[in-house]
């Protein structure tokens, strides 16, 4: 939880790494039947094995110095050229591809002795040659190089070296290639699309009790995908064995299940609220952002069995927010406007900066927010220009309270685009911060979840 003293500020946008899916939002439920659940093929980069070296403290970057570093590289050389030992060997390319990620690329031309491309390339030669006698490990982590482009012309995604790698590694019992393979032939990843075939190693990786394998099924069972009928009963059960087997990789289960248990399914899945609140803190535990987001709106409002705490709200948002999940940015906007005693000062500057880092990433009541704070100058420098701007952007993506402020500043009004609607549905109106209410306004409003005034942004989405 953040002191009263430091505000909670927004980390810069991260990049996503090549070869994995961003995590989708929460599917919504439906009346009876289950909810499409949105399946998050998300890949992962380790093998489940521990590893046989510590070596996390010589990693650049962190206690280890360059030369000590080289140094280092030089005795593991020394020692995988000594050893037969395909498990020794592994340990040294790892290690090797992991300290290549933080050296920086080669300027153009031909590479030099010691630098990040002949690091990698060396590596993948030792991983190749204990492939080929058939490591799974070796095996897994060479096919996940391929798909993350790490060691591939131009550094591309190559599936086509991939895919059969996956597979090799899955037949020799490797739970996570498995799981890999099955994605293959969903998605057609270095092969034909093949339901069957995928379904067929997502149930194998699932008999090894893998929670992202036993979490496609169940959205397959749910959704009827994958040439399977929709079935709620089996759908659950995968969802819960997923759920008891969840990791800070595959939390996802636990965070639907909740949805599950927050509504109940007639004849398959009681209701109950706060056993949903339990899972979701699980997940949110592990750092999953939608579940972190959903507890922040469950403490501010007292949903789901959690009494109204302020202070956990704004921890579980800011876990969430720092993770760049945009609702949970906009919702510190509307804590910032208001402040909570104790806990978070009262500050207009961080409010915009938060509704700035979700308007960023394309939420229209953010962008409506950040073009209102710009117009009247609050938290920010005044800029009209600016301002109409984030309407326009706002107003595009599907919210119509912009298009009136564009009107009110004389400024062309924007058509919505295609598939764009209000993405806040129920966002509410709010009363103008700062110089423009009285902090009792604000908390109140705040509070109660309802601002007051149609043409000025809203608190926090208290759905």
């Amino acid at each position: 939880m953040q002191s009263s003293e430091e505000p909670i500020r927004p980390l810069p946008q991260s990049g996503s790494n090549p070869g994995q899916e961003q995590q989708t939002a929460a599917a919504q439920t439906e009346a009876v039947l289950p909810p499409r659940i949105t399946p998050n093929n998300e890949t992962i980069a380790s093998s489940t094995s521990g590893p046989l070296l510590d070596h996390s403290h010589l990693k650049p970057g962190e206690q280890a110095a360059l030369l000590s570093h080289i140094k280092t590289l030089e005795l593991y050389r020394v020692n995988a050229k000594r050893t037969n030992d395909p498990d020794l060997i592994y340990e040294f390319a790892v290690f090797m591809i992991d300290a290549s990620k933080s050296m920086p690329d080669s300027p153009p031309g031909p590479t030099q002795p010691g630098s990040k491309e002949e690091l990698i390339k060396e590596a993948i030669g030792l991983l190749k040659k204990i492939a080929e006698r058939g490591q799974s490990d070796a095996q897994y982590f060479l096919a996940d190089c391929y798909a993350n482009g790490i060691g591939t012309p131009k550094n591309k995604q190559d599936f086509d070296r991939a895919y059969p790698l996956f597979v090799l590694a899955a037949k020799h019992g490797h739970p996570d290639a498995a799981y890999r393979a099955g994605t293959c032939y969903e998605k057609g990843w270095g092969c034909r699309r093949d339901n069957g075939k995928a379904l067929q190693f997502y149930r194998k990786a699932a008999a090894q009790s893998h929670p992202g394998a036993m979490y496609r099924l169940a959205t397959a069972e749910l959704n009827g995908e994958l040439g399977l009928k929709r079935s709620a009963k089996e759908g659950v059960k995968w969802l819960k064995r997923s759920a008891d087997a969840a990791t800070p990789e595959f939390p996802h289960a636990l965070h639907e299940l909740a949805l599950l248990h927050e509504r109940g399914i007639d004849n398959v899945l009681f209701l109950d609220p706060e056993y949903a609140c339990e899972l979701l803190a699980q997940a949110g535990e592990m750092g999953y952002a939608p579940s972190a987001y959903k507890l922040g709106v469950n403490y501010e409002y007292g949903r789901m069995g959690c009494p109204q705490d302020a202070g956990l709200s704004i921890h579980m948002y800011n876990i969430a927010a720092q993770q760049n999940h945009r609702e949970a940015c906009f919702a510190l906007t509307a804590w910032y406007l208001v402040g909570a005693p104790g806990i978070l000062p009262q500050s207009d500057t961080e409010a915009y900066l938060w509704a700035k880092k979700a308007g960023e990433q394309g939420l229209a009541k953010a962008e409506y927010a950040v073009g209102y704070f710009t117009e009247m100058g609050i938290g920010t420098v005044k800029d009209i220009k600016e301002a109409k701007a984030w309407f326009s952007r706002a107003a595009e993506h599907g919210d119509h309270r912009a298009n009136q402020r564009l009107t009110h500043l004389g400024a062309p009004t924007v058509k919505m685009a295609k598939g764009a609607g209000m993405n806040d549905s129920n966002a509410k109106g709010l009363h103008k911060a700062g110089q423009h209410g009285s902090a009792d306004d604000r908390k109140f409003g705040h509070e109660s979840g309802r601002w007051r005034g149609d043409d000025v942004p809203f608190a926090g989405d208290d759905a």
